[in-house]
C-alpha cells in the first residue's frame, strides 16, 4: 500500500510540473501572433497613408508640356446641293413661231448675245419688205410736196397764187414728212420684232439644259427653253445648324467634295442666308466655286468651312485620354502630383487636338503614358520641347 501511494504522488508531481511549461508555450505563441498582427497593421496603415507611392518610394518620370494658346481654325462640316451661282432661264422674248434651228448643246460655252435657237421668219420678212416699200413711197410724197411748196413760194410774190395756197402746200409737205417718219418707225419696229425671233444668250456663260428642238412651235407662254450658268460660276448651298451658322462669315474659306469624287474644290462663302428655317432650324451658306466638270448642278456634296480662328490650347493626341466620364488629361500640380483634368475637344487635325475648354494653356500636361497614372500620384516631371515655343 505504501508503494502504491508513493507512485501516485510521483505521477501527480510530474503532472503539476508540466502544467507551467504548457502555459508558457501558449503565452509565447499568442505573443508572436500579436506581434505579427501589429506589424501587418502598421504596413497596412502606411500603405493607406501613401496609396500611390511607387515601389521603393521611386516616383515615375513623366514628360510634360505647357501647351500655351494659339489661334486655331474652327472647322464646320456641312452638306448640301450644287447649283449655278446665277442661273439664267432663257425663253422666247418675241412673238414666237416654229423653231428652225438650235445651235447649242448642254455643256457648251456661249458669249453674250450669241444665237441659241432660230425661229422661222418667212412671214415676218415679207412684212418688213412691205414696210420698207412704204418708206420709199412716203419719201417720194415728201419730195413732191417740198417741190410744190417751193414753186408756190416763188409765185406768191408775183400774185399768181395766194398765201392760203402756200399754207396748204406747207401743211401737205409736213404731212408727207410725218408719214415718212411713221413708215420708218413701223419698219424699225418690225425689224426689232424679227430680231427678237432669235433666242439669244443674255450673258456669257455655260449652257446647262436645252428644252427645245427644231420644228417645235414656241411662244412667250412656252416657258424656259434653255438654262444657263452665268460665267459658268457654281456654288454649293450648304445647310448649317443654327449654332454653326453663327460662326460662319462672308469670305470664309471652304473645301467642297462632291459625292462620288475624291477631289476637294476650294471655294469661299459669298452669301449667308438672313433667315433660319423654322422647321429644320438650319440656314444656308452659299459657297462660290469655279467651274469644273465634276461640279454638276443638282448634285450632292459635303463641305468643310473654316468658321474663324479662336485662341485655344492644343495638345498632341497622345496626351488625350477618355473613359465613361468623357475626355481628360493629366496635369502635374505644384507638388508634382498627377491630377485628372476633364476637357472638351475642339478642332481635331492629323497630329494635334485643340482644347475648347478645360485648360488655360499654362498647365503642365502629361504628354503621354497618362493611362498608367493615378490621381494624386507623385511623379518626376520633365519639360518637353514644343514646336513654336
Amino acid at each position: 500500500m505504501t508503494y502504491e501511494a508513493g507512485t501516485l504522488q510521483g505521477e501527480q508531481l510530474m503532472i503539476e510540473d508540466g502544467t507551467p511549461r504548457r502555459r508558457r508555450r501558449w503565452i509565447l505563441i499568442a505573443g508572436i501572433a500579436l506581434l505579427a498582427a501589429a506589424l501587418a497593421g502598421y504596413f497596412l496603415t502606411r500603405h493607406k497613408d501613401a496609396p500611390h507611392a511607387a515601389p521603393g518610394d521611386q516616383a515615375p518620370t513623366v514628360t510634360v508640356l505647357v501647351p500655351g494658346a494659339a489661334a486655331v481654325a474652327r472647322q464646320v462640316s456641312a452638306t448640301g446641293s450644287l447649283a449655278a451661282k446665277r442661273e439664267m432661264p432663257v425663253g422666247v422674248a418675241g412673238e414666237g413661231g416654229m423653231v428652225s434651228r438650235v445651235s447649242v448643246e448642254p455643256g457648251q460655252w456661249v458669249r453674250a448675245g450669241q444665237v441659241l435657237a432660230t425661229i422661222d421668219r418667212s412671214v415676218q420678212v415679207q412684212t418688213a419688205e412691205s414696210l420698207s416699200s412704204q418708206i420709199a413711197v412716203a419719201r417720194s410724197d415728201l419730195v413732191l410736196a417740198q417741190a410744190e411748196l417751193e414753186r408756190a413760194q416763188s409765185l406768191v410774190d408775183r400774185g399768181f397764187i395766194s398765201k392760203a395756197d402756200v399754207q396748204r402746200r406747207i401743211a401737205t409737205r409736213d404731212a408727207a414728212a410725218a408719214r415718212l417718219k411713221v413708215a420708218g418707225a413701223t419698219y424699225s419696229e418690225q425689224r426689232a420684232r424679227n430680231a427678237r425671233l432669235d433666242i439669244r444668250a443674255p450673258a456669257a456663260g455655260l449652257i446647262l439644259t436645252r428644252g427645245v428642238e427644231p420644228g417645235q412651235i414656241v411662244s412667250s407662254a412656252s416657258g424656259t427653253l434653255f438654262r444657263m450658268a452665268r460665267d459658268g460660276e457654281m456654288e454649293m448651298r450648304a445647310q448649317l445648324a443654327e449654332n454653326d451658322l453663327q460662326g460662319v462669315r462672308v469670305g470664309s474659306a471652304a473645301q467642297v467634295t462632291p459625292v462620288g469624287d475624291t477631289r476637294s474644290f476650294a471655294g469661299r462663302v459669298w452669301q449667308i442666308a438672313p433667315v433660319i428655317d423654322t422647321q429644320t432650324r438650319q440656314g444656308i451658306a452659299r459657297i462660290q466655286l469655279s467651274y469644273d466638270p465634276a461640279l454638276r448642278p443638282g448634285g450632292f456634296a459635303s463641305a468643310t468651312i473654316t468658321a474663324g480662328a479662336e485662341s485655344e490650347p492644343s495638345l498632341p493626341q497622345s496626351a488625350l485620354l477618355s473613359d465613361d466620364r468623357g475626355n481628360y488629361v493629366y496635369i502635374v500640380d505644384a507638388e508634382d502630383r498627377a491630377q485628372r483634368r476633364d476637357v472638351k475637344l475642339g478642332t481635331v487635325t492629323e497630329d494635334r487636338v485643340a482644347i475648347a475648354s478645360g485648360l488655360k494653356g499654362d498647365e503642365r500636361v502629361v504628354q503621354s503614358a497618362g493611362a498608367f497614372l493615378n490621381p494624386g500620384q507623385k511623379v518626376k516631371p520633365v519639360r518637353a520641347r514644343v514646336a513654336g515655343q
